[in-house]
C-alpha cells in the first residue's frame, strides 16, 4: 500500500513520464519532463527505492559535494507535482527516471499504485526513436495507444508495432491492462545525429502534449535552442559532401511522403496553437530505439580511424517500408 503524506488533493491529474536510455534517443523525451518540472518548480514527492531496480554498475552513483561534505547521489526515479494554473487549473504528476536494469513488471506496478492514490485520470509516455528523418524538416511526432476507444477520442494511432520493446512499451501495456488510459508520444530523431541535446526534439515534443492535454507550456528558450540546434546541424553536414547529399536525398523522401498530410486540417491546428501563444502570452551510453526497433548509434560523430561514419542510404521515395512505423 502505498501512502502519500503532504500531497494535496490533486485537480485532474495527468501522469507525464520519460526515462532516460533506450527509448530516449538525444535525451529529447527526458529533456521534456525536466523542461516542465524546471518551468513549474515541481517538487518531489517520491522516489522508487534505487536497490530494487538498477545495476550499479550498469547506471553508477555520482558523488558530489555539498558544504565540503561529500554526498552520494542514487540512479533511481523520481515523482514531482506541478500546478499549472489558468482558467482550468490542473495538475500533473511528472515521473523523471532511468530504464530500470530489472524488475520491469514490479517497476511499472509502483508506478500505478501512484497514479491510483493520486486519482490519475490519464498516463502520457514521452519517447524518442531513431529514424530516417531530416533534421531541416519539422521532426515527426507519433501518438499511440492501444485502447480504440482512446485513439478515435484524441486522434492517436492504435499501435500495431510488433518487435523488441523498452520500458515505454511496457509501461504502456501495464497501464492498458489496470484500465487505466495511456498515451506514448515519440519524437524521430535523425539517427547521423543522435547524440544530445536535441532541443528540437523535445520542443516537437512538449507542442505535441500541449495539444493532447490542453495546458499552455512556457517554453522559455527552447525555440531559440532549437533555432541554433539546427544552424550548428546545418554547418556540419555542410563540411561533407556525401553526408549533404544523404541529407537532401532525405528531405525529398519526406517532401514527397507528406505531400498529402498538407490538409487544411493540419494548417489549422498549427494556427489555433499560434492564437493560443499569442493570447497567452508569458511565461547515456549505448545505442537508442529505431523505428524498426532495433538499435542504432550516432554518425555525425568522429570514428577511430578518422573522419566520419557515412549513413546508410534511404529508401526511395514511394517505396515499401515499415521505417515509419512507431516504437511502442
Amino acid at each position: 500500500m502505498i501512502e502519500l503524506e503532504g500531497v494535496p488533493e490533486l485537480i485532474d491529474p495527468v501522469m507525464v513520464a520519460a526515462f532516460e536510455g533506450w527509448n530516449d534517443a538525444g535525451d529529447a523525451a527526458s529533456t521534456a519532463v525536466a523542461h516542465l518540472d524546471r518551468e513549474w518548480k515541481g517538487e518531489v514527492f517520491a522516489a522508487l527505492d534505487a536497490e530494487d531496480y538498477y545495476d550499479f554498475q550498469v547506471n553508477r552513483p555520482t558523488v558530489w559535494m555539498d558544504a565540503g561534505v561529500r554526498k552520494i547521489t542514487w540512479p533511481t526515479t523520481r515523482l514531482s507535482v506541478v500546478r499549472v494554473g489558468g482558467d482550468k487549473p490542473r495538475d500533473l504528476v511528472l515521473v523523471r527516471g532511468i530504464e530500470p536494469s530489472m524488475r520491469w513488471r514490479s517497476f511499472c506496478n509502483e508506478l500505478l499504485g501512484f497514479a491510483h492514490e493520486l486519482g490519475v485520470e490519464l498516463v502520457v509516455i514521452l519517447g524518442a526513436l531513431l529514424g530516417d528523418t531530416p533534421h531541416t524538416r519539422p521532426v515527426p511526432i507519433s501518438g499511440t495507444t492501444s485502447d480504440p476507444d482512446l485513439a478515435r477520442r484524441m486522434d492517436l494511432e492504435e499501435t500495431k508495432y510488433e518487435g523488441p520493446t523498452g520500458i515505454v512499451g511496457v509501461l504502456q501495456e501495464a497501464c492498458t491492462h489496470a484500465g487505466v488510459p495511456a498515451v506514448s508520444l515519440w519524437a524521430a530523431v535523425p539517427h547521423y545525429v543522435s547524440q544530445p541535446p536535441n532541443p528540437k526534439a523535445t520542443l516537437a515534443l512538449l507542442n505535441r502534449l500541449e495539444d493532447l492535454i490542453d495546458v499552455r507550456i512556457p517554453l522559455g528558450e527552447l525555440p531559440e535552442d532549437a533555432r541554433a540546434w539546427q544552424v550548428g546541424v546545418d554547418q556540419l553536414a555542410a563540411e561533407d559532401s556525401e553526408v549533404a547529399e544523404y541529407v537532401q536525398t532525405l528531405e525529398e523522401a519526406r517532401d514527397t511522403a507528406e505531400l498529402p498530410e498538407a490538409s487544411g486540417e493540419a494548417i489549422a491546428r498549427e494556427f489555433e496553437r499560434y492564437l493560443r501563444r499569442r493570447d497567452g502570452s508569458g511565461p547515456s551510453a549505448g545505442g537508442h530505439a529505431t523505428a524498426d526497433g532495433g538499435e542504432a548509434g550516432p554518425f555525425l560523430r568522429d570514428n577511430p580511424s578518422g573522419g566520419r561514419t557515412k549513413p546508410p542510404r534511404p529508401p526511395k521515395p514511394g517505396s515499401t517500408d515499415d521505417d515509419e512505423s512507431s516504437e511502442e
